[in-house]
Parts: C-alpha cells; structure tokens; sequence
C-alpha cells in the first residue's frame, strides 16, 4: 500500500474509448444489469486483445496524471456490475426479469432461478492484468452483494435477505482469489445501499460482513448517489453512511463535491480510511486545483488526513477521455497543495 500522505485514485472506472464501445448508446440508456453485447464495436474474437489495449491505456493515463493508486478503468465491464452478476450459477440471463432502477425506471435484470454460487473466478484474469502492467498499487472493484440482490428478479428465495448472503459468499470466494492474484485493495460497490437504505440496515450490511468474513487484505465500500449523468437531482446527505462504522470494511468511498457534502457526518465513521470523493462529475468543466484543494479542507477537520485518499466522487465511465484526465490532473495537484500545507506544519 502506498504511504503517500494524501494518495490519489479512482471511484473505478475511467472512460471506455470510442472505438471499442458505442458510447452514445451507452449514455441513452441506464446501467445494463443483464448483458449488452450490442454496446462492443469489436467482434467478439478481437474483444479480449482491444479491452486489453483500452485497460493499457486507462493504466497510462492514471500514471501520467500521477495517480497513486491504480485500476482497470472497468474496460471490459457494459456497467461496475452486471460482468460479475452475469456469471454467476443459476441466475437466468436469456430470460430476464424485470426491476426498478434507483430513479424507479423498470430495468431488464437477472432473473434468480436457483441458489446463486460463483462458478469460477470472474476478475482474476483482470487483476493478473493490471498487476502485471503498472508497478503502484492497485485496486480491483466487484459489485456489492445487496446491490446484485436490488438488481434481480427473484424468482427462488424466500426472501431477499437469503439471496443477498448468496451473493456475499459469491463475492466472499472472489475477493479472495482477488487477493490471491495481486490485488492490494479490493473495493466492493453498493450504491443501492444508499438507495434503499432501509433494506440495507435489515439485511445489506449482514451481506457487506459475510462477503468480508476472512479476507486477509485492505478492503473498500462505495456508496453513493448514482452516476451524475443518469441520477440528476442529488440530496445533500447520506440516508446510509455512519453505519458503516460497525462493519469489517476498513475504507468508505463517499462523494462530496457534487452534493457540496456536509463532511461532520465524518465524525461517525471513527477509524475508516475515507476515500474522499473531490471531483464534481456533473460538470464537465476541468477543475481547478485549488478548488479541490477546498474540497479535501473541508474534510480534515472530521478525519485525520492520514486517513484520506483523494478520488472522485463516482466512477468517470460517462466522461468524455479529455475531460477525465483533466479532472484527474487537477485532483493530483488538488492534492499535492494539501499536503504540502500538511507537510508544512508538521515541519
């Protein structure tokens, strides 16, 4: 892990090039949950090798904008989870059921037609990738096993509460051969936690701890408002945050900057890392370093800084590639005044 005082990274995703998906129809719709194969512009022999080459370029732009912490960019993944949800046992893709979205719209999912098992490693190929192509540290993301639960038609269970612990010993098996495989964090992304809290204080933080029972490594949980360029209207505060502060989860990844976030709801979540999220992805305008540096400011005073990472506020899938690495350059250098502010006093 990086010991850098204030380290930078990614949400997870970084944006797919033109050439390998069709991002027009990509944004005219919401996350696929089933699969989307329509969405590729390469055919189906040539996928691999072009993903490969996008994931190349995602790592670079990272490292030239000088990133701490490195991940794929989710080149291979139509959305954050529905590569992971797709490949699992006895969830029915062919025939889908259907589920509200976070904004209420009925979406194709999955349908739940047995006990939900993880056949095979889904990610390791990913991680063994990305390890073996950039010498930082490096952080995988799979979906979370309450949003998989949110984004299925159940067709099985008895109730949701069951096949969410399904999903979790699923995600449990891949974070650890995760791990196995080089990672240095694994991240696990639940928004739907933020989305329907309620059923995640029933039974979505169970599923958070089952998924992280005996996993040896340093380990994140996203939670946030949903992609800025699909979720437009945004609250001002979290409906699930502080109880994450009983979880085995050792870092929370939160979004600040778009939702002006009042950062005292901190204070309840005493020693987690807090992956601060600094840029605004409903803006296309480039930030400029000070501004993030405000951001990351209006932290500090409800978490010690050695307890910070600098992000975005969500994943950047939806950004055009120039605007992306702006946003990610000045994020670097919002840092860089920070710490060195930091660095100042402590001298």
């Amino acid at each position: 892990m990086s010991q850098t005082l204030l380290p930078t990274s990614l949400v997870g995703s970084y944006p797919q090039p033109d050439w390998l998906i069709d991002r027009k129809k990509l944004a005219g719709r919401f996350p696929p949950r089933v699969r989307a194969m329509e969405l590729w512009r390469i055919a189906p022999e040539w996928l691999e090798e072009a993903q490969n080459d996008a994931t190349l370029l995602a790592i670079r732009d990272q490292e030239r904008a000088g990133l701490d912490i490195i991940t794929d960019g989710e080149m291979r993944r139509e959305s954050y989870s529905n590569r992971f949800a797709t490949a699992l046992e006895n969830v029915d893709i062919d025939n889908p059921g259907t589920a509200l979205d976070r904004s209420g719209h009925p979406n194709p999912v999955p349908r739940i037609v047995g006990k939900v098992r993880r056949k095979h490693p889904v990610e390791v190929a990913d991680v063994k990738f990305l390890r073996a192509n950039t010498s930082r540290t490096i952080k995988m993301t799979v979906p979370g096993p309450f949003t998989m639960s949110q984004q299925a038609q159940n067709d099985f269970y008895k109730d949701e509460g069951e096949m969410a612990l399904d999903y979790a010993a699923a995600v449990n098996a891949e974070i650890k051969d995760l791990f196995a495989a080089g990672a240095d964090v694994v991240q696990i992304d639940e928004p739907y936690m933020q989305a329907r809290p309620e059923k995640a204080r029933q039974y979505g933080l169970a599923a958070l701890n089952a998924a992280l029972d005996g996993v040896k490594g340093t380990t994140a949980v996203h939670i946030c408002f949903g992609y800025a360029a699909v979720i437009h209207v945004r609250p001002d505060g979290y409906s699930f945050l502080p109880e994450f502060a009983n979880s085995l989860i050792q870092q929370v990844s939160i979004e600040t900057a778009q939702s002006k976030l009042d950062c005292a709801v901190l204070d309840k979540l005493p020693g987690k890392t807090i992956i601060l999220g600094t840029i605004d992805l409903s803006d296309p305008t480039v930030e400029v370093a000070e501004i993030v540096a405000a951001r990351i400011r209006r932290a500090l005073p409800h978490v010690d800084a050695r307890k910070v990472i600098v992000a975005p506020d969500c994943g950047m899938k939806y950004l055009t590639r120039a605007i992306a690495f702006g946003k990610m350059q000045a994020m670097v250098e919002g840092a860089n005044i920070v710490r060195r502010e930091l660095q100042d006093k402590m001298s």
